[in-house]
């Protein structure tokens, strides 16, 4: 027979399982190790003690009953003469007849009755357990408790909690949050008599920042180490992803309520049949096993001795099994009285400053509903870590805790400009310590999704310049009144238009703004970049985007714009009616925008310096004569394009400066190019230029000659003439040599000869003054045939003659 310990055993569930088990399970549970002692009591005295006894029923006194007396007296003479007869039967006659008997007379449910009620309780212990233990819930539960104990336990929650429990006392409005390097303030009453600021509170995520008063360094009371800060992140993202794979199935929830309706039915079933079989047992049996002819006798009165212990313990194990039923029947009730597929922490929002903390559905929220029933501090201990508010807290103080003001100061370098920058990519937030650099000149943030900009940017007197690259950053009060006053150059780079702030569009004294993103796609259909009107100060607008048309928008800074850059990545700008409002444009791009033909818009542009239109699709350039009319234009930048021929109508652009024709399909230069006395810049590279025009000559103002990957084979001796060329680019032609008049260019400081057909170098290189090795673009070894006084004068010292030079 099974003992107590090895049945038992059945019931044994992790102790870790013991917060998903409510009252009503532990109730049963107990429940069912009563019924396994019935059960195994029953069954170890019926093993031990069950037997009957039969003694065979005389035919004189089968007689006497059926033909009785007439009197009392003779009835009880008739009883006296049998008393004490003898049977007639041997000892092993009994226990032949008794074992007969015991199967023939005694009712099933007196043999079977404690293996039944033992079958039952396991049926009703594994009904308890199964969700325990079947393979797709078991795992997630298992999960689940080990990611609860954990976040249970964690120094985080302790402290995130502790701090919500002080958020309105007198000393938690003393503190920000509790990181090592992350600085408390306190606000601190002004000098008697003296006004305080009127700037006012902000309160963000759950903090207060006082602005009006002046704010003093404290020590930080509550501090995570870096192990726990760790460990707290861990389980952020455990959880995260704990409730994106439970949350989308109700499973769990479905084998709970199914093994409940079994252990009802189970019960319905164990009392209907149980009921009948209770009058079934008892004392005294009749019995007639038909061995007459062994025996001698037919009929046989039996006497069970288990029958009266039988009948208590089944009427025990009814009342058991009636306890058993209505816990169920309790436990069907609940389930179906609330909606346990979902789960609302509105309570612990109301207590708590995480009030984002959001509802959970299906599995997820049916196991919170069962840890409830254990105990709810668990419930409100979890939803800390299920709380963006309470992430980005912990994600503040290990980003303070890991970038500290000195890691900072060795991550700013200087930038081409000599300006002191600092460059932060894919952190979590901005760093406090970020605005104690108060001489850094640029910041850039790139892809920070929750940076977010406080009042100590205040303190950065020299920051002009800042770049939020995907990171749609927050900005306090405070901080904005600076940034509207300080800030000179912004650019922002965003994949939705929603991403740039709104508080873009009030920075009045910004001077360049650079817009980098899609403007155009399905999502931003509907969408407009807000108005420009605030800015009233802009000079310098960049928008590389995909555009159709120019925004209506930027027309409301066209009075006051002195530059406007577009670069269309490809997409065919077509309505461009409304350059002509710009009428203060002294420079404009028009880059990537598919363009055929230059737009007569810009001829109405009457302060127009320079125009770009590169990488587009001009093939021919007939309204260039239209230049003509733009008194102040200088420069034309044509390249990338499809221009084929030059119109001799470019004479007409008198004051033109430079020309960039660079990556066309031009096979000549006509002489009008020349003709522009004016003209500093010329650059041809990239054509099928075979011939430079001796009118080159003409050139006399000329400074930078590019002419690099063409079909050029003779250099014209009046190319010679243009004293003042301080560039020369001739690489990738078909030049034999280079005559030796090119030292009548004194002033010039890079010469490109590389992938030409050359033997050797002329020696009078060497009285061209101002130029050195570092501006000598030639292969090794023409430099090394050089003479070595003339090396000699090429390796000297540049520092001079570029100052002399410059």
């Amino acid at each position: 027979m099974f003992t107590l310990a090895e049945v038992a055993s059945l019931n044994d569930i992790q102790p870790t399982y013991r917060i998903l088990k409510p009252w009503w399970d532990v109730f049963m549970d107990y429940l069912a190790v009563v019924m396994l002692m019935v059960a195994i009591f029953a069954g170890t005295m019926q093993l031990t003690k069950d037997q009957v006894v039969c003694l065979p029923v005389l035919q004189s006194t089968v007689n006497s009953k059926a033909q009785p007396g007439t009197s009392g007296k003779a009835d009880f003479t008739t009883v006296e003469t049998t008393t004490g007869r003898k049977t007639n039967l041997d000892f092993q006659q009994y226990v032949f007849i008794n074992q007969m008997c015991y199967h023939l007379a005694l009712p099933w449910y007196s043999k079977y009755f404690p293996y039944l009620v033992l079958i039952h309780t396991i049926i009703l212990i594994v009904s308890s357990n199964f969700w325990f233990k079947y393979p797709k819930t078991c795992s997630k539960i298992e999960h689940f408790v080990s990611i609860l104990g954990k976040c249970f336990e964690s120094p985080w929650t302790t402290k995130a909690l502790s701090e919500t429990a002080c958020e309105d006392s007198e000393e938690n409005k003393q503190r920000l949050t509790g990181a090592q390097s992350l600085p408390k303030y306190v606000s601190t009453s002004s000098d008697e008599g003296s006004p305080s600021a009127s700037t006012p509170m902000i309160t963000k995520s759950g903090f207060k920042f006082s602005a009006d008063k002046p704010m003093i360094e404290v020590p930080s009371v509550t501090i995570l180490d870096k192990k726990d800060g760790e460990q707290a992140k861990a389980l952020f993202e455990k959880v995260r992803k704990f409730r994106a794979h439970v949350e989308d199935s109700d499973l769990i929830y479905k084998l709970y309520v199914g093994q409940t309706v079994i252990k009802t039915v189970k019960f319905i079933f164990i009392l209907c049949y149980t009921a009948n079989f209770v009058n079934t047992i008892s004392f005294e049996h009749i019995c007639n096993p038909k061995v007459e002819h062994l025996i001698g006798y037919t009929q046989f009165e039996c006497t069970h001795n288990m029958a009266y212990m039988l009948k208590k313990l089944l009427i025990s194990y009814i009342s058991l099994i009636c306890v058993y039923g209505f816990i169920c029947l309790y436990t069907l009730f609940w389930l179906f009285r609330i909606p346990l597929k979902e789960y609302s922490f509105e309570k612990v929002r109301e207590e708590s400053s995480f009030s984002d903390i959001p509802d959970v559905k299906n599995d997820f929220a049916f196991l919170l509903h069962m840890v409830d029933q254990y105990d709810q501090l668990y419930s409100k201990r979890f939803g800390v870590f299920l709380s963006e508010v309470s992430e980005n807290k912990l994600r503040e103080i290990s980003l303070n805790h890991e970038w500290t003001f000195e890691k900072l100061r060795q991550h700013v370098s200087r930038n081409a400009q000599d300006k002191q920058e600092l460059h932060l990519f894919m952190l979590s937030g901005v760093p406090d310590a970020v605005f104690d650099l108060t001489d850094l000149d640029v910041l850039k943030l790139e892809l920070i999704p929750e940076a977010k900009i406080p009042a100590k940017i205040s303190q950065m007197t020299n920051l002009q310049e800042l770049h939020l690259c995907h990171c749609p950053a927050k900005v306090e009060q405070t901080a904005f009144s600076f940034l509207r006053d300080h800030l000179r150059c912004l650019h922002v780079k965003f994949t939705d238009v929603a991403e740039i702030p709104a508080w873009v569009y009030l920075l009045k004294n910004l001077r360049e703004l650079y817009l980098i993103g899609n403007l155009n796609s399905e999502n931003n259909k509907m969408i407009g970049l807000e108005s420009l009107r605030e800015l009233r100060h802009l000079k310098i607008l960049h928008v590389k985007s995909n555009l159709t048309k120019i925004p209506p928008n930027i027309t409301d800074v066209a009075p006051h714009l002195t530059k406007l850059v577009i670069h269309n990545d490809g997409t065919k700008l077509v309505v461009l009616n409304s350059l002509k409002k710009m009428t203060n444009v002294a420079e404009l791009e028009l880059q990537n925008c598919e363009l055929e033909r230059i737009p007569h818009a810009i001829f109405s542009l009457s302060n127009l310096q320079e125009l770009d239109l590169k990488s587009n699709s001009i093939r021919t350039i007939e309204e260039i004569i239209s230049f003509q009319h733009l008194k102040r234009f200088t420069c034309l930048k044509l390249w990338h394009n499809k221009i084929v021929n030059i119109p001799s109508s470019i004479t007409h652009i008198k004051n033109l400066e430079s020309l960039y024709l660079s990556n066309n399909k031009l096979e000549s230069l006509p002489a009008a190019v020349f003709s522009l006395q004016k003209l500093r810049c010329l650059d041809v590279s990239y054509n099928s230029i075979a011939l430079i025009p001796v009118e080159i000559g003409l050139l006399q103002n000329l400074q930078h000659f590019h002419i690099t990957g063409n079909k050029v084979d003779i250099l014209p001796k009046q190319l010679f003439k243009c004293v003042k060329l301080r560039t020369l680019s001739l690489g990738q032609n078909c030049i034999t040599s280079i005559p030796d008049k090119v030292s009548q260019l004194v002033q010039l400081t890079h010469l490109e000869l590389k992938g030409n057909c050359l033997d050797r170098l002329p020696a009078t290189l060497g009285q061209c003054q101002l130029l050195r090795k570092s501006g000598l673009v030639v292969e090794d070894h023409l430099f090394d045939a050089l003479p070595s006084e003339v090396k000699e004068v090429l390796n000297q010292d540049t520092s001079i003659p570029f100052a002399n030079g410059i």
